[in-house]
């Protein structure tokens, strides 16, 4: 067997699946950390997360951000002042409704999601280069039934270029 010879599973080998799956995950889990480990002294994995959704989502009431994330609204709020405090988001009271505010990615902050997203791609193009165009047309193949099942878009498909790591299912909210 070479190097990108694998033996197939079966048809009703959900563990070997499983396994091959995480340890893909577990290199691209590599990859985000390593495009991300320039900018570490500025911001962590969290506040990226959080300036990907207001990338993705715009600008944004603190309870939404909160939401997308999976934290409470007090934690959202910490991890907000830092990223103003770094020069990556701010904070200006909502025209519509002068009792809420609204939060916003500077274009410091844009230009950091740009460039994290760009030393990912640039990674993963890498790895991509060294399959065969017969494993990378199985890859396409797998990877998208495997995002389809999980209810994902992929990245590049109509409506998706928008969002530069093609997670499409944070509908822009209107807060105006």
């Amino acid at each position: 067997m070479t190097q990108h010879e694998v033996s197939q599973p079966g048809a009703d080998d959900v563990e070997a699946v499983t396994r091959a799956v995480l340890t893909a995950s577990r290199l691209l889990v590599a990859v985000s950390a390593r495009s991300l480990a320039a900018f570490e002294d500025r911001v962590t994995v969290s506040q990226f997360r959080m300036l990907v959704v207001l990338s993705t989502q715009g600008p944004s009431k603190l309870v939404m951000l909160a939401d997308r994330l999976g934290v409470n609204p007090s934690t959202a709020m910490r991890m907000v002042d830092r990223l103003i405090t770094a020069g990556l988001a701010d904070r200006q009271i909502n025209s519509a409704n002068r009792r809420e505010t609204i939060l916003r990615l500077t274009s410091e902050g844009a230009l950091l999601v740009e460039e994290v997203t760009a030393r990912r791609r640039h990674e993963i193009a890498a790895i991509v280069k060294r399959l065969s165009p017969y494993e990378r047309s199985a890859l396409v193949g797998a990877l998208t039934v495997f995002t389809e099942a999980g209810g994902e878009p992929m990245v590049g498909t109509a409506g998706s270029d928008t969002f530069p790591l093609g997670w499409s299912d944070f509908a822009p909210q209107n807060v105006s």
